[in-house]
């Protein structure tokens, strides 16, 4: 087959996305290859093979395309199920998957970029007062205790993927899409994986709206 795999680069906080109002439209998606009218389309048994540099953001995305196509009545299956931390990510072991599966098409998505750009953000103080009587008529004692946060770090994230598909007949690849997400992360913000989710939902469904799938 002639799709190539590409060294995948660090994608630091891919694993540890919390999606904003911003992100919940999901990304902006470009073709960035139409469908050739001699594809053998459509597919109906894809292996579905993320390039990320972590196995685990691998993993989630994989298991998440998997449960979207799976949802359109197409059979896909995750390469990370067939692999651990340790297996190479090289061409022979996707190979392997396509003969033991026996798939008709291999889906890969890859990181493509991301920039990230940190704020220093100034936290709200609280503040509690305490009203205290004294022996004076109408006269109180006002104890003040402000609290103030230390300055916290907002991160501003633009991320790039490209997924494409390829016909395991012809050995060609029919089809490509870039997607474009843009979120915010607190540094202290607690795992959301909404972002995988709007990623996932995004590739299938032009899959499907372009006739790629068995539906």
């Amino acid at each position: 087959m002639r799709w190539t795999l590409v060294r995948p680069r660090a994608l630091l906080l891919f694993g540890m996305v919390a999606a904003l109002a911003a992100c919940s439209t999901g990304p902006q998606v470009t073709r960035t290859q139409e469908v050739p009218e001699t594809a053998d389309t459509p597919y109906k048994n894809i292996l579905v093979i993320t390039l990320l540099s972590k196995f685990d953001s691998r993993r989630y995305l994989e298991q998440e395309v998997v449960s979207q196509l799976s949802a359109l009545g197409t059979t896909a299956v995750a390469s990370t199920s067939m692999m651990n931390t340790k297996t190479p990510m090289i061409r022979d072991t996707f190979m392997e998957m396509v003969e033991n599966i026996d798939a008709d098409a291999v889906l890969v998505t890859q990181l493509s970029s991301l920039r990230s750009e940190g704020t220093v953000v100034d936290m709200s103080p609280e503040a509690t007062l305490n009203l205290r009587p004294t022996a004076y008529w109408n006269v109180f004692s006002v104890d003040l205790t402000e609290y103030v946060e230390p300055q916290a770090v907002e991160f501003e994230h633009s991320l790039v993927l490209l997924t494409e598909l390829h016909s395991v007949r012809t050995q060609e690849t029919v089809w490509g899409i870039e997607s474009k997400s843009k979120f915010s992360l607190g540094f202290d913000q607690a795992k959301d994986y909404s972002i995988i989710i709007n990623e996932a939902e995004a590739i299938a469904k032009y899959l499907s709206r372009d006739g790629l799938i068995a539906r």
